[in-house]
């Protein structure tokens, strides 16, 4: 949980880095970049010859999803949203970690769905203003897109890693980046265009920061730490992040937000939290 704990704390800073440096560069770019860097960071660890044909793909798949669909989406999503509404709305992440781990224990929980509902109507009320509803739930779509490829990942790998008896997942993790840094590459062939290629020196030192620490590290240590953890504890943890980050992006980064709306919407969205919470410990009773 430590380990969960720590990557917590360093994802809250890259919303806000994001919104602050990285505006105006194409999201399939930047993407391709950060992965790319995470791929070369754990290329020296790989040992493919422990993995047979069908594990490789399956990994390859996994990191696909968790890392080059989830991270097109939520790039994406700095469009247009701020960062403190980007980190507020991953809120729902741990709703579908249950879920999907419902799906692979084939149970079902209504209350995953009304924690899920009371998370959507927080939300709406913390949208923006009425002339802005578009933009709004353009970059609210993305960031659950982007919060089910991460959540589908996470829950992938926790189970693949267990099937397979992985014991050293710095071997294999390099081929998760490599299924992202595929789906990128495609994406930035394909959408960008005429893109200006260009980064400044402050850009250049976000992208190896975000591209080497916060994806290449953090996810190393966050899906290593979840096959240590329970689905539920999992779960719980993928929201530590939040109140960090938009702490960060209010008072580090000087964003801004209405107070009222915040409050109101953040009390319906943790309303559905606590409902999924609750639901976990009485599992979490039942199984002692």
């Amino acid at each position: 949980m430590s380990l969960l704990w720590l990557v917590s704390v360093i994802w809250a800073f890259s919303f806000g880095l994001i919104k602050v440096y990285m505006v105006g560069v194409n999201p399939y770019y930047l993407s391709f970049l950060r992965l790319g860097l995470s791929l070369l960071f754990f290329l020296p660890f790989l040992r493919s010859g422990s993995l047979n044909k069908s594990s490789f793909l399956k990994y390859l798949g996994l990191g696909s999803l968790q890392f080059g669909f989830m991270y097109i989406f939520y790039l994406q999503a700095f469009i247009y949203l701020p960062a403190w509404q980007i980190a507020l709305f991953t809120i729902t992440t741990p709703i579908y970690v249950t879920l999907i781990n419902d799906l692979f224990v084939k149970k079902f929980h209504w209350k995953n769905m009304l924690a899920a509902l009371l998370s959507f109507a927080g939300a709406y009320i913390i949208k923006l203003p009425a002339e802005e509803m578009q933009l709004f739930l353009t970059g609210f779509i993305l960031v659950q897109l982007s919060n089910i490829s991460f959540a589908i990942g996470q829950i992938g790998y926790k189970y693949l890693s267990d099937k397979e008896k992985i014991k050293k997942d710095k071997e294999v993790f390099a081929v998760m980046y490599l299924g992202g840094v595929l789906i990128t590459l495609i994406g930035a062939i394909i959408f960008t265009g005429d893109v200006d290629y260009h980064l400044r020196p402050a850009q250049v030192g976000v992208v190896l920061y975000l591209g080497i620490v916060a994806s290449g590290i953090c996810f190393f240590l966050w899906n290593l730490g979840g096959r240590k953890t329970s689905a539920a504890g999992l779960a719980i943890m993928n929201n530590m992040k939040i109140p960090l980050a938009i702490l960060a992006s209010v008072i580090v980064f000087k964003e801004s937000l209405e107070p009222i709306r915040f409050l109101v919407g953040s009390l319906l969205i943790s309303l559905g939290f606590l409902t999924m919470i609750r639901k976990s410990d009485k599992d979490s009773g039942k199984n002692t």
